[in-house]
Parts: C-alpha cells; sequence; structure tokens
C-alpha cells in the first residue's frame, strides 16, 4: 500500500459502522454524495471516504453531519465500540 494511503477499516471498526450509518440516512433522503457534502459545507469526496470507513472524524464534522441529515449526533454514533 502507498505510504500516503490509510489502512481501510474492518467490518468491525466503528469508522465503517459510521459510514454505513450516514450512507443510510443519506439513501434514504434520496441525496447524492455531493448533495450531502454541499448540505454538510464539506467536499464530496470527503464525505465519500467517511462512508466507507476511511476516516476518523472529528466532533465537529459529526455533528455536521449529523445536522445536514436532519438528525442528532447520537443517531451516527449510539452503541459504537472501539
Amino acid at each position: 500500500m502507498p505510504a500516503n494511503m490509510a489502512p481501510r477499516a474492518s467490518a468491525r471498526d466503528p469508522r465503517t459502522e459510521f459510514g454505513s450509518r450516514v450512507r443510510r440516512y443519506r439513501s434514504s433522503r434520496g441525496w447524492t454524495l455531493e448533495e450531502l457534502a454541499e448540505h454538510a459545507g464539506m467536499h464530496w469526496t470527503y464525505v465519500g471516504s467517511v462512508e466507507r470507513g476511511e476516516r476518523n472524524l472529528s466532533l465537529v464534522n459529526i455533528v455536521r453531519l449529523a445536522h445536514a441529515l436532519g438528525i442528532g449526533p447520537e443517531e451516527l454514533v449510539r452503541g459504537l465500540r472501539p
């Protein structure tokens, strides 16, 4: 793997589950990555990497995504384990 690429998260990794939740909420609204990114004030490639479990998000970005999706941040993190 090239030095500039982070290892992909495993299925049990909380980043993977978080990303799946973001994708589920986005899809339920019929939004593209680009539309969610615009609502959250983020770049669509960043949102895509979140959905793939490749990012360890800051609290600020968790809140931004939740706000854009019209949910509380607790909906995205509830029950996640390290």
